[in-house]
């Protein structure tokens, strides 16, 4: 059986960058008949709640793993480190746990799985991973946005 893991904030839980959740009744109902595990990579990483939004710039979750790329909140500051910790926090968890898959945060910059914000904080998106989606995809973990789940 698939062990399913959910981003928390589709689950209900308010941990987005702005306080709020992003509750997704067809991703709950899922989450439910799994028995999924909830899992917030930016707070695991210890950023607040709220907190300003952040985006990667120089790349995408892979060339932030691979130090190519940093993110940055929306004053300027790097949250790089942050976002790794929080990523590789949620892998162990899910890990421990026997998570085979995931549905995550579409768009964000640890859960964006296909699209990510550009980094220039306009709304405009581009073609890459979020932090988490990435390290999770390189561990084998099957990925899919509330989006895709519908």
């Amino acid at each position: 059986m698939t062990k399913l893991a959910v981003s928390a904030c589709l689950l209900g839980e308010s941990c987005r960058y702005n306080g709020k959740a992003k509750a997704d009744a067809t991703v709950i109902e899922r989450a439910k008949a799994a028995g999924a595990l909830a899992i917030c990579p930016e707070c695991l990483g210890g950023l607040p709640t709220p907190r300003l939004p952040s985006e990667i710039r120089g790349g995408d979750g892979e060339d932030v793993l691979d130090g190519l790329a940093k993110v940055v909140d929306q004053a300027g500051r790097d949250v790089t480190a942050a976002f790794i910790k929080g990523a590789q926090e949620a892998l162990r968890v899910c890990q421990e746990a026997g998570v085979t898959e995931a549905i995550l945060k579409a768009r964000s910059p640890s859960c964006g799985a296909g699209t990510i914000y550009d980094g220039s904080f306009s709304g405009q998106c581009r073609p890459g991973m979020g932090v988490a989606a990435a390290l999770f995809k390189r561990y084998g973990i099957a990925l899919s946005t509330e989006e895709e789940a519908e």
